[in-house]
């Protein structure tokens, strides 16, 4: 098990040209795991190294368990994962306060949630209590648990999966924690060829595990971020997340628009996304790149239009298309 830092550790930002050579090694070491979801991959790399939370929705069977997997495995963080159920409680996640006969003393015993990546399996099916707990851990990295809180370590990041067609026996997640995750991805079913490269890969190993090899490790990722944080942002770029974010609250097919944090959001995996490619400086074409992903799970459609079958995706893609973006906008 690799160390993790805490947040209060020292961190020296990586210039921005090598965090674009470390995420490319990162990529192409899952990328040789996973078929056929390079676009997809690419935006959960950016999300972490935006420092966000990623829900995963997709039918099952399209490998979300196996990104995750593997992405904490090339990033050398620690990896978790809590199989959501009805009758599973916070302190499952949590972890709990047990007596240790031996020394006769309370001894606090973490959960899962003390890793680098936890992994929440169909987290749409455990309680509201525990998806509460779950969702202080997202929102303030850490956890109380006895009336004691206690941070998490660092790097910390979140992957819940969801299946968006079965919803017996489920609990729908609340604004609020959709609103904590960052950005919703969904790679959807994989070409003929794809998903034939996918099946001569699984006979050609003679194995189900697949193998994966550590790029960096949870000290290198919080540099990594860091040096997100240095890209320049043009006040022009900001305006026209705000615009987009403004008019999802406008939409006549949505009850409820993105807030402040989806703006907020757009921006920061804009950000990540620029660094991937190797940019100090966000354009334009990042902020529509990364829409979809940002946005969409944070607007309510109004009745009438979830009525007739509308799609939030669509109508963010409609946005884009509408609302006028800043000139041309370069390295300064």
């Amino acid at each position: 098990m690799t160390t993790q830092p805490s947040y209060d550790s020292p961190i020296q930002p990586l210039p921005v040209a090598e965090v674009a050579r470390t995420g490319d090694r990162v990529l192409r070491e899952v990328s040789g795991a996973i078929v056929g979801m390079e676009e997809t991959l690419t935006l959960a790399l950016a999300t972490i190294l935006a420092g966000g939370h990623i829900l995963f929705e997709d039918v099952p069977g399209l490998g979300k368990t196996l990104t995750a997997r593997c992405l904490a495995t090339a990033l050398g963080v620690d990896f978790a994962r809590v199989q959501c159920t009805p009758d599973l409680l916070p302190g499952d996640i949590t972890g709990s306060t047990v007596f240790n006969a031996a020394t006769r003393e309370f001894e606090f015993r973490p959960g899962p949630v003390f890793t680098g990546l936890l992994l929440a399996d169909e987290i749409n099916r455990t309680a509201p209590k525990t998806q509460s707990a779950l969702l202080e851990a997202m929102a303030e990295r850490q956890v109380s648990v006895d009336g004691v809180t206690r941070p998490l370590p660092a790097p910390f990041h979140v992957m819940a999966t969801a299946n968006p067609v079965e919803y017996e026996g489920t609990y729908p997640l609340p604004e609020a924690q959709l609103d904590r995750f960052m950005v919703r991805l969904a790679a959807g079913y994989p070409s003929r060829a794809g998903e034939a490269e996918i099946v001569l890969r699984r006979v050609a190993r003679r194995q189900e595990a697949v193998s994966v090899s550590q790029v960096t490790d949870a000290a290198t990722v919080l540099a990594l971020q860091a040096g997100v944080e240095a890209v320049d942002v043009d006040p022009d770029v900001v305006g026209y997340c705000v615009d987009l974010a403004a008019a999802t609250r406008l939409h006549p097919a949505l009850e409820v628009g993105a807030s402040p944090r989806g703006s907020q959001n757009l921006l920061l995996v804009a950000r990540a996304v620029a660094a991937l490619d190797g940019r100090d400086y966000v354009v334009p074409e990042d902020v529509k790149r990364v829409a979809v992903a940002v946005l969409a799970h944070r607007v309510v459609l109004t009745p009438t239009a979830w009525a007739s079958d509308a799609k939030p995706e669509l109508i963010i893609g409609d946005l884009l298309a509408r609302v006028p973006g800043p000139a041309v906008v370069g390295q300064r």
